[in-house]
């Protein structure tokens, strides 16, 4: 028979000092928001490039070589996440990232990326 596995229950711990940190439920959803809308490789490529300062979306859409509908969507998806934001010159809309958090978030996420690839190499032993 097996041994049986030693059940802990939340009683048994003083979380008093976890309680603090522990964040409301609009702000998980609106982050979960967040990263739903910097989860598509399409929508980062633009934020990566926002990172750079503000363009216009002509300029996006030569960058991206994507349609200019399928470059306005992908902006449409990032302003409604509040992760850009836009400004009109004429006929012109151009477009910057909305704070410095998105762009902290951007490098945290290229970096843990990129990170998380070295150690895929160094496990498997080669670069592929």
């Amino acid at each position: 028979m097996p041994e049986p596995k030693p059940r802990c229950r939340g009683e048994d711990h003083d979380h008093s000092a976890h309680e603090a940190r522990v964040s409301s439920r609009a702000a998980l959803s609106g982050a979960a928001a967040l990263f739903e809308a910097m989860g598509d490789e399409h929508r980062l490529r633009i934020l990566e490039l926002l990172r750079q300062g503000e363009w216009c979306v002509t300029e996006l859409v030569d960058e991206v070589r994507e349609k200019f509908s399928t470059v306005s969507q992908r902006l449409r998806v990032l302003r409604s996440a509040r992760l850009v934001v836009r400004r009109r010159q004429g006929t012109h809309l151009f477009y910057a990232l909305a704070d410095r958090h998105v762009a902290d978030l951007i490098d945290n996420a290229l970096a843990h990326a990129s990170e998380r690839e070295g150690e895929s190499k160094e496990e498997t032993g080669h670069d592929s």
